[in-house]
C-alpha cells in the first residue's frame, strides 16, 4: 500500500496539537531574532528541551545580542550554558561565533552554505535556522524525522543526510518548514524510539510500522505477544556516564525497553553518587560494581528476576579495582555484564586488555561448565571487517588490532556464540559512533557491543537487535529475546 503523506502529516498535526513544541520553534515564536534562534539551535544538540530552555534563558540574559556575546569569556559562557550536552565544546563554538559572523557583517546568514561555515553548525542546525529563523524552504532532518519517515516507508534511507536528500526530491514544498517540528513532537510523545505508543496513534491501521516494536498496552501482561512465560528480554547499554544520561530521561527509557534484565556499562559512578531514582526504579532490583577510581568505568544490572547469587569481578584485583564485570546467578543461567578495557591511544593498554581478556575467558568457561551463560556488554573490539565502517584504516587502531580480533576468534571458538550474527549478516550494523566528525549522522560506526551465549544454549535465542535509534550515549543499546529453562 502506498502511503499518502498529506493524510499522514495532517493526522500528526492533529495528534500533537497542544503538545510541547521543540524549544527552537518556541524561541522563534517569542522572538524573530536569527541570532537567538542560531544560538538556541547550537545549544539544543543532544540536549533535552527543558535543559536547552533554561540554558538559553541564562545565556540571553547575559548576552542578548552578538556584541554582548563577544564580551563574554569562553569560561563564562560554559558556566551559563551548563549542563547542556557537550557544554564545553558548545562554549567554544559560541565564543568563536562573533569572529565567524564578522564576514557576514555581524549578522546571521540566511543560506545553508554560509551557515555551514560557522563553528558548531552542521546540516541539521543550518536547515533548522533557515527554516525557523528565515522561513525559507529547508528540510531539517533530525533522528525523529529520519526514523519516522523510514517507519512510514516514505523513504528508505540509512542516514539523516540521505533522508534529507530524499525528502528534497519527494516531499511537497509546503511541508518543508513544518515537517521537523511536527515529527519531533510526534516522536517525543507517540512514535517514540522505544516502545512507541502505536495503540494510541490514529495512524495505527495505515502505518507500515517498519522495524517497530510497539509498547506493551497498559493493563495487559508483559510480553503479550509471547505465550511462553520462559521467554525473557535482555538488554545491554554502555551509557558513558549514568548520571549524565539520567538527565536525558534514562529512567523512562529503561522502563520503555520493557526488558527483564538490563545491563549497564561505563556507569562512571560510585553507589553513593547515585540518586534514589537511579537506584530504585520501580519493578527492578539494581546491582552495582564500581571502579575504585571515581568517574571511571563501572557496571550495573537492573533485574526484574531475583538472582540467587551476585558475583563482583573476576577474582583478580588487577582487574576488579576497575569495576568491569558483574554476574548474577539464576537457577538455570548466569547473566554477565562486562566492560572490556580499551587498549587506548598508542595501544598503551593493549597488554593489560589481553591479560583481562584471557582471565575473562577462563571465568566464562568455568561458568559454562556449570550452566547456561549469557554474556553482554561493551567488548571494545570490532570482530570482523563487516563490524566497522572503515576496516582498512583501523588495523592498527584500538579495538581493531590483530591481537584483539584474534582473542575474539578464540572466544567464539571456545564455545560462545555472537547472537546478533545468528540473525543478521549485513554490513552497516553498528553500536558505537565517535562523537567527532558527525559520525553518528553519517553512520560511520563500529559494532563493539555484543550479546554472546554459550553454544549449547544458542538455540534459546529467538531474536537479537541493535536499537540504533536510542540516543543519549555514543553507544546504543543491544538486546535479545531468550528462552530460559524452568
Amino acid at each position: 500500500m502506498t502511503m499518502d503523506i498529506e493524510v499522514f502529516l495532517e493526522t500528526v498535526a492533529r495528534e500533537v496539537e497542544g503538545k510541547k513544541v521543540p524549544i527552537v520553534d518556541l524561541i522563534a515564536v517569542q522572538t524573530n531574532d536569527p541570532f537567538k534562534v542560531l544560538v538556541a539551535t547550537i545549544l539544543s544538540a543532544r540536549t533535552k528541551d527543558e535543559t536547552t530552555a533554561a540554558a538559553s534563558t541564562r545565556l540571553f540574559a547575559a548576552a542578548p545580542d552578538l556584541a554582548a556575546l563577544a564580551a563574554l569569556s569562553e569560561e563564562k559562557i560554559a558556566n551559563l550554558i551548563y549542563p547542556v550536552g557537550f557544554y564545553k565544546n558548545k562554549a567554544g563554538y559560541l565564543a568563536r561565533l562573533p569572529e565567524a559572523l564578522a564576514q557576514f557583517n555581524n549578522t546571521v546568514p540566511g543560506t545553508i552554505e554560509h551557515l555551514l561555515t560557522l563553528p558548531g553548525v552542521g546540516r541539521k542546525t543550518a536547515n533548522l535556522v533557515v527554516a525557523v529563523a528565515f522561513q525559507k524552504p529547508a528540510i531539517c532532518v533530525d533522528t525523529h524525522v529520519h526514523r519516522i519517515m523510514n517507519i512510514w516507508e516514505y523513504v528508505t534511507t540509512s542516514t539523516p543526510l540521505e533522508t534529507e536528500m530524499a525528502l528534497r526530491e519527494k516531499l511537497p514544498l509546503k511541508h518543508w518548514l513544518t515537517v521537523n517540528s511536527l515529527l519531533v513532537a510526534f516522536g517525543q510523545s507517540i512514535c517514540r524510539p522505544v516502545s512507541p505508543h502505536c495503540d494510541a496513534c490514529s495512524l495505527h491501521k495505515d502505518c507500515p510500522q517498519k522495524g517497530v516494536r510497539p509498547r506493551r498496552i497498559p493493563g495487559t501482561p508483559q510480553h503479550t505477544n509471547n505465550t511462553d512465560n520462559t521467554m525473557k528480554r535482555f538488554a545491554s547499554w554502555n551509557v558513558n556516564g549514568i548520571r549524565a544520561v539520567e538527565k536525558k530521561g534514562f529512567v523512562t527509557l529503561l522502563k520503555d525497553l520493557n526488558a527483564d534484565i538490563i545491563a549497564i556499562q561505563e556507569t562512571k559512578a560510585q553507589e553513593d553518587q547515585l540518586s534514589a531514582e537511579l537506584k530504585n526504579i520501580d519493578g527492578f532490583a539494581s546491582f552495582w560494581h564500581s571502579a575504585e577510581r571515581k568517574g571511571y568505568s563501572g557496571v550495573a544490572i537492573y533485574s526484574r528476576l531475583q538472582p540467587i547469587r551476585v558475583l563482583e569481578g573476576l577474582g583478580e584485583p588487577e582487574f576488579d579495582c576497575e569495576g568491569r564485570v558483574l554476574t548474577l546467578e539464576f537457577p538455570s543461567f548466569f547473566f554477565v555484564t562486562a566492560y572490556f578495557p580499551n587498549s587506548a591511544d598508542g595501544l598503551k593498554r593493549l597488554d593489560f586488555k589481553l591479560r583481562f581478556n584471557q582471565k575473562f575467558l577462563q571465568f566464562a568457561q568455568d561458568l559454562a561448565r556449570r550452566k547456561c551463560v549469557v554474556i553482554c556488554g561493551d567488548y571494545n573490539v570490532a570482530h570482523k571487517e563487516i563490524d566497522l565502517k572503515n576496516p582498512a584504516k583501523n588495523t592498527t587502531n584500538p579495538g581493531f588490532t590483530p591481537e584483539e580480533r584474534h582473542w575474539m576468534d578464540t572466544f567464539i571458538e571456545s564455545g560462545f556464540t555472537d547472537t546478533f550474527r545468528i540473525f543478521n549478516q549485513e554490513p552497516g550494523q553498528y553500536t558505537w559512533w565517535s562523537y567527532r566528525y558527525n559520525a553518528r549522522a553519517k553512520d560511520i560506526g563500529w559494532r563493539i557491543d555484543y550479546f554472546c551465549v554459550d553454544k549449547n544454549h544458542a538455540q534459546h535465542v529467538h531474536k537479537a537487535e541493535i536499537l540504533k535509534n536510542i540516543m543519549g550515549s555514543d553507544h546504543c543499546p543491544v538486546q535479545i529475546d531468550f528462552r530460559i529453562d524452568d
